[in-house]
């Protein structure tokens, strides 16, 4: 079973994000990221976040878009002070049978 404590973490420090628009440290599968988390949704029971990856090399910036990160992989999240501008329609699920939970607004 996971880490209960540490899995609530993610989820709380992730929502704050989502609210206050701030960007997010944190780890994947091992690696440094900075996100701008967009949407947090459920798909069959477990927890997903679309964010933009800062640490990707988006040539030219239009063709940004939202990844999506399943909760239970993130280590280390952690709120900065940074704000970040909403991507346009990034309210979306990816699919129609995702539950929204809290998005951008």
């Amino acid at each position: 079973m996971p880490n209960q404590p540490a899995a609530d973490h993610t989820r709380v420090k992730i929502m704050e994000a989502i609210a206050r628009r701030m960007l997010l440290t944190a780890r994947y599968n091992g690696q440094a990221l900075t996100l701008a988390p967009h949407v947090l949704f459920a798909r069959r029971g477990d927890l997903f976040v679309s964010a933009l990856n800062l640490a990707k090399a988006w040539r030219p910036p239009e063709e940004q878009r939202l990844g999506y990160f399943k909760l239970a992989g993130l280590a280390d999240v952690e709120v900065t002070r940074e704000p970040f501008e909403a991507l346009p329609n990034s309210a979306a699920l990816p699919h129609p049978e995702d539950e929204l939970l809290l998005a951008v607004t």
